[in-house]
Formats: C-alpha cells, structure tokens, sequence
C-alpha cells in the first residue's frame, strides 16, 4: 500500500527537494503540494492524502490554523498532520496536538527520520519522543485548575476502558512504545497495539498524541505524581 503525502510549505525549493526524497521511496507518494495554509486545505480535501507533511509558518493562514481546519473536518478523519518546522520549541508542539497533529519534527531531522516519521503517522502513531511526550503534555494540557484537581473524568469512554486498555493507554502517556509496554506487560507488542486502538475507538482519540491528551486531562497521568487519581490504573487481568 502506497501512502499518499500532501506537502505544505511557502518555500518551493524545500518543497521540491521533499518531493524527490518522499518519491524515491516505493511505499510513499507525493500527491500535492501546497504553498500556504489555504491551500493546504483546498487539497487535503481535494486529494484526501494519507500524511500531510505541514509547515507551521506560512503567508495568510499558518500552519496550525490549517491543522486545526483539517483535524476538525470529518471527511478528513483519516489524514494525519506531521508538523515539520524551524521553529520548534515547547509551545508550538503543544498548540501542534491541541490542533490534532500526530506529530512533530525540526527539519534539522535527517531524511532517514523524516521518511520514517511519515510511516509511522500514517500508521497511526503519534511521533513525539518519550521523553517530549511526557514533558509537553504534563506542561502544557495536562494541569488542570486546582479546583477542577478532583473533578471524576469527563471525556466519554473512560469508564468502558478495560483494565489492561487502561494501563496501555497511561504507559503510553509516560512516554513509553508499545515495545516498552509490551515488555512492561508481558504481552505481545500486537497485544498491547490491540489494547491501545481499542481505548482510542472508546474514548473518541483520532491518534495516539490525543489518546495522550485525553490520558493528562482525564487524571490517569498527572505532572504530579501526588496528584494523580488513585484509582487511575488498576492491575490488569
């Protein structure tokens, strides 16, 4: 299976250097290219890609105001949004997931990183390191107003989350793969990538970077550890 890449940035020397790169690849086809936010939309809907590789600053509408327009449009439920961009610092990667991103990538990554990311998105996984994982969704989704600290989970399917969902879904908050989790678990990583789709289609997350969210803001992980729910992870069957 081919996966079909819309590129989105203003400079058409990158983009054409992406091109050739992402086209020498068997299993990876650019589609589109597009110079702006606008565009970036017209063709996401246009040509319904797999992976769009976007960047953030762009003339007229930017990259994440362009994210966020294709994360929210139903008929694109199934495209992934791979934020490559110069300006890579805490709060772009934090407003990049709370766009509905799965992933985010400086350009200084070698094509080797690059060409694997877009596998990866397109499969599903969000792309943050372990470590940037823990670090930005704790910092910056995560802490909730002291008052609302206790408050029970809001987002729906929480409660439907079996055990060993559970416990996949707040390893993988802390940053863990589902190799760690598996070993972790002592389970088949195909077991733990069961587990961690299934509370995805229960809790509504269209990637795993949302089911990371979702994991913070529902108080099964907490930037405090004295401060998680105690009741968040329970031994699994």
């Amino acid at each position: 299976m081919t996966i079909r890449v819309l590129l989105a940035d203003d400079q058409a020397l990158l983009r054409g250097t992406f091109r050739i790169l992402i086209d020498s690849c068997d299993d990876l086809e650019v589609v589109a290219e597009a110079a702006d936010g606008v565009q970036a939309i017209d063709l996401a809907r246009r040509h319904r890609p797999d992976v769009i590789v976007m960047d953030l600053r762009m003339p007229g509408t930017d990259g994440l105001t362009a994210t966020e327009t294709i994360c929210a449009d139903p008929e694109l439920a199934d495209t992934r949004v791979l934020i490559l961009t110069t300006f890579e610092n805490d709060e772009h990667v934090a407003r990049a997931l709370r766009a509905g991103a799965s992933g985010f990538l400086g350009k200084y990554v070698t094509t080797d990183v690059l060409l694997q990311a877009i596998r990866v998105v397109a499969d599903g996984e969000n792309l943050l390191s372990p470590g940037a994982t823990k670090a930005l969704i704790a910092k910056f989704l995560a802490a909730p107003p002291p008052s609302a600290a206790v408050e029970l989970p809001t987002t729906p399917g929480i409660r439907d989350l079996t055990n060993r969902e559970r416990e996949a879904m707040t390893m993988a908050a802390d940053g863990k793969s589902n190799d760690e989790i598996a070993k972790q678990l002592h389970l088949s990583v195909l077991t733990v990538r069961t587990h961690i789709q299934r509370a995805m289609t229960k809790v509504g997350a269209r990637d795993r970077a949302q089911l990371v969210v979702l994991a913070y803001k529902n108080g099964l992980m907490s930037p405090d550890p004295d401060t998680a729910r105690p009741d968040a992870v329970r031994p699994g069957a």
